[in-house]
């Protein structure tokens, strides 16, 4: 009995493991903030902002949850008709899961949760998953870049670079039908299958890629106004150095070494960034900064339990 007791809580905590760890991480970095600097010290930034503003913003955050689902539901209409409430709590299942769960690992749950609830093949939906995250990644430089332009000086001359990175992916994507030629001249027969399954996953027209990439802008656009709204009103300084605040913690958490949660690595990422594009490196203009980045993190972890919570109960699973 006592044998079969230990063998139990060991497979429990085998198949458990990651969210054991992830709960584990998340405890010890908030007894670290509260040894540091004490979260009745960082809730007072939130007072002096006022918290109809706040809420206004985590209700922003969680519009783009909304915007990010309607392109997924955009790209495979097909095979998800009818069903926008169910495919956004499939987004933001994977979306909590990608930030809870370390080392990128939630990922894999998106082409898993698509096969299982709307019988879209792994290869298909990772193929397409694989390119929103190329256009996840364009439209985030794009969106923070333009802190780059406004501190660089340069004027029409950085605004005329940044318009030509701006639209680069429709450039790229008038090159798909001739690299795919390419590939399938060059790959083993075995894998021709899964190209024809790759190209599915890729828009079969302009219209389908420009209307996915506008999506993109939109909702990049917006999150990153918000998370720059709030590192500027917390005092963080030059208007810059909050755009590149921003840049830094999105980009941490596409990272292979996101950790659970993004406890650390996303507000290391966005004190980074900000220092980068002139924020104070030291003395109090480093603590305020390191206050603030905390801060925008958890608005970022509330916003994703807030859109988890709204998906399951206008979809609840049956």
């Amino acid at each position: 009995m006592n044998a079969g007791e230990h063998a139990g809580r060991g497979s429990w905590l085998v198949r458990n493991r990651m969210t054991v760890l992830s709960v584990m991480v998340i405890l010890a970095y908030a007894a670290f903030v509260q040894w540091i600097w004490g979260w009745p010290q960082l809730a007072a930034q939130w007072r002096e902002i006022g918290y109809a503003p706040v809420f206004g913003a985590l209700m922003l955050l969680v519009a783009t949850y909304f915007i990010r689902c309607y392109r997924i539901y955009d790209y495979f209409h097909d095979g998800v008709r009818g069903r926008f409430l169910s495919l956004f709590r499939v987004t933001q299942i994977h979306n909590l899961m990608n930030i809870m769960l370390p080392f990128r690992a939630g990922e894999t749950s998106f082409p898993l949760l698509m096969r299982t609830e709307f019988a879209i093949s792994l290869t298909r939906s990772t193929s397409a998953l694989l390119l929103m995250r190329l256009l996840d990644l364009h439209a985030l430089c794009a969106a923070a870049g333009i802190g780059f332009v406004m501190e660089s000086g340069r004027g029409a001359y950085a605004w005329l670079l940044w318009g030509i990175f701006l639209v680069a992916p429709l450039l790229l994507f008038c090159l798909k039908g001739r690299a795919l030629a390419i590939a399938d001249r060059h790959l083993p027969e075995k894998l021709s299958k899964f190209l024809v399954e790759i190209e599915a996953g890729l828009p079969a027209d302009a219209a389908g890629f420009l209307r996915a990439w506008l999506l993109t802008i939109l909702n990049w656009a917006a999150k990153v106004a918000v998370l720059v709204w709030a590192l500027f009103s917390i005092g963080v300084s030059p208007l810059g150095a909050c755009f590149g605040g921003a840049l830094g913690g999105e980009l941490s958490s596409v990272l292979p070494v996101h950790a659970p949660a993004g406890v650390g690595t996303y507000p290391a990422g966005i004190t980074a960034g900000a220092i980068s594009f002139g924020a104070p490196a030291h003395g109090a203009g480093l603590d305020l900064l390191a206050g603030a980045a905390i801060n925008v993190h958890v608005l970022i972890l509330v916003s994703a339990i807030a859109g988890t919570i709204l998906s399951v109960l206008l979809s609840p699973r049956r």
